[in-house]
């Protein structure tokens, strides 16, 4: 069964967000750019303070110490991880060790990089990566994106969001038994409603 309402609500979360990318190329461009867009975040995240340095500590292999640093990006990724995890056991633990991995990816990339070239990269791929969703709003979906409406839960549903899409399209893949069904008559009451108040508004 689902869970309960509230901030671990999988099923409201995912009709919330599901109700602003119901148009299957719209979820396409979110798919290709969702996680781009998390990952570059991480490079960024690089360069924030040290929450807890092991470099002393001989846990981590020579030559990683100065490499995966646990600062604010790897505090980001544990939060978002761990998200996931508490909505839905099997999909929330492949989407943390996805955090994971971005976490440790962008560690290497921005720690090749450097700051001064890390975040020209990152300005030019979130700017690619957002615009492609904006226009995947506007000239497809026709509804402004989630994050006007909140932009906590939408930044916080679109990494895992994309992720169930894939999982459910590929592989049937579903939280618990009726999960898409309930989701799916959630996501056309609210497009239907937003459809009727925007009707009355243009009348």
């Amino acid at each position: 069964m689902g869970k309960p309402g509230g901030l671990f609500d999988l099923e409201n979360h995912f009709a919330f967000y599901g109700a602003y990318h119901s148009n299957p190329i719209n979820i396409f461009i979110h798919t290709l750019f969702v996680w781009p867009i998390f990952f570059t975040s991480l490079v960024l995240f690089y360069f924030t303070p040290t929450i807890c340095d092991l470099s002393q500590s001989g846990i981590l292999p020579s030559g990683f110490n100065h490499v995966l640093v646990f600062n604010y990006g790897f505090l980001f990724a544990l939060i978002y991880g761990l998200f996931y995890v508490v909505l839905d056991k099997k999909a929330g633990s492949l989407a943390a060790l996805i955090c994971l991995a971005c976490w440790v990816g962008a560690t290497f990339v921005a720690a090749h990089l450097g700051y001064s070239l890390a975040w020209k990269v990152v300005l030019a791929a979130q700017l690619f990566c957002w615009t492609g969703q904006f226009i995947g709003h506007g000239v497809f979906e026709k509804r402004a994106p989630a994050l006007l409406d909140n932009l906590v839960q939408a930044f916080l549903m679109a990494p895992f969001f994309v992720l169930l899409e894939v999982l459910q399209s590929l592989f049937g893949y579903e939280p618990y038994p009726g999960f898409h069904a309930r989701v799916k008559a959630k996501i056309e009451a609210e497009i239907k409603e937003w459809k009727d108040k925007k009707q009355k508004k243009n009348s």
